[in-house]
């Protein structure tokens, strides 16, 4: 008898339903030819890395010393990539970081999963603000926590101050933010970042514990029309930044990321010690060495993602105009309007036969809705209007 980990069983057998999606349509494409296929279902930029990534990186392979360049770095990540980051960050927000305050990462993915696994102790609990990325559950279960689920305003995706209040509990030891949003789009004015501070202030006070605020940015770059994203740690001194180079630079499949630990969070070198020893805990070693050097040398940078907005003006106006409910994203490149029927996988299921791949808004704990990635080639979604068309005549 084997007496697998039951969890891990079923997370290794089950994909997320972005991924069936995804691989759906990979198989339908094969079928009627990819051109045919409307493929809106996952996050990965059409828009190519600039061409410095490219040039950095073979004129690393070219000039320096491989057992250096393909050897291990320092577990938080080589001091100069870090060093170069902070100015960088220093730069663009006016901050006085060092390489100290940076732990390289894995991509976002395994910034946050540092953060969970060195905050949380067993029964401690995250609170996750509706519509979420839905691997966030499977990082805080996977830490011993337990995610807490504040529902969306639907109205705007703001944060329901109300629904907060009614979740924090003694228990409560972070709150998880992702502005720009993934899947609507949002993005928290420095209005709502001012209150959830307040909030968060009171209740630690109140609680007499830290309560950490995770912002989890890998779309932060990725913002329309002069909109301004707030830069978090400047409005509470408990914030960790999780941030990636998989959208702004087109490096999806590089994994990498890093986690920012500001001095002015609480007891700071234990935090920082906390992070690090999760990094140790999970076995990452350390980050992909040659893309530390190229990331942090290109991270000034961003891909051409004035392609995002054309897209987003594109569908945004058509859907609208074909009677669709949807709410202007402040960035990233992901729409989530309302389904045309109240159940949300039907609906999605429904697009298949018009060869449309969204995913079901149940999936992003925000029924009634449905995420369309517009990552994509401009031309995929000219092609596609007449199938939103037809599938919203099957509902007049």
């Amino acid at each position: 008898m084997l007496n697998l980990n039951e969890k891990m069983v079923t997370l290794g057998t089950q994909r997320s339903v972005i991924r069936e999606l995804f691989e759906f349509g990979k198989m339908k494409a094969a079928e009627i030819g990819a051109e045919n296929v409307f493929d809106f279902s996952i996050g990965n930029p059409s828009v190519p890395a600039p061409a410095s990534i490219n040039e950095t990186a073979v004129k690393m392979l070219s000039e320096m010393d491989p057992v250096l360049l393909h050897g291990y770095t320092s577990a938080q990540g080589d001091a100069g990539v870090r060093s170069l980051l902070a100015d960088s960050v220093n730069r663009r927000f006016h901050t006085a970081y060092t390489a100290d305050n940076f732990y390289m990462s894995t991509g976002a993915a395994a910034a946050l999963c540092c953060c969970f696994h060195g905050l949380c102790n067993r029964g401690d609990e995250v609170i996750i603000f509706a519509p979420y990325f839905p691997e966030y559950t499977v990082f805080v279960e996977g830490a011993g926590a337990k995610p807490v689920i504040v529902p969306a305003d639907t109205e705007a995706f703001q944060i329901d101050f109300d629904a907060l209040e009614q979740a924090i509990t003694p228990n409560t030891k972070a709150v998880i933010v992702n502005s720009p949003n993934n899947p609507s789009g949002a993005v928290y004015s420095a209005e709502t970042i001012q209150k959830l501070s307040s909030v968060l202030e009171a209740k630690s006070k109140q609680y007499g514990h830290t309560i950490f605020l995770i912002s989890d940015e890998p779309y932060r770059e990725i913002v329309f029309s002069g909109i301004n994203v707030p830069f978090l740690p400047d409005y509470y001194h408990n914030t960790l930044v999780s941030y990636s180079w998989s959208k702004s630079l087109s490096l999806p499949g590089e994994r990498m990321g890093y986690v920012l630990v500001p001095a002015s969070v609480d007891d700071f070198a234990q935090v920082y010690a906390a992070i690090a020893g999760a990094g140790r805990s999970l076995g990452y070693v350390n980050a992909p060495s040659l893309f530390q050097r190229v990331c942090a040398a290109c991270a000034d940078e961003t891909s051409d993602i004035s392609v995002y907005e054309t897209n987003k003006n594109l569908l945004l106006n058509s859907l609208r105009e074909m009677g669709y409910h949807v709410v202007e994203p402040g960035g990233t490149f992901y729409m989530f309007p309302r389904s045309l029927e109240q159940d949300d996988t039907a609906f999605a299921e429904r697009a298949k036969a018009h060869n449309l791949l969204i995913v079901p808004g149940c999936g992003f704990g925000c029924p009634g809705h449905v995420r369309i990635s517009y990552c994509v080639p401009t031309e995929r979604i000219e092609k596609s209007l007449p199938a939103f068309e037809a599938l919203a005549n099957e509902y007049r």
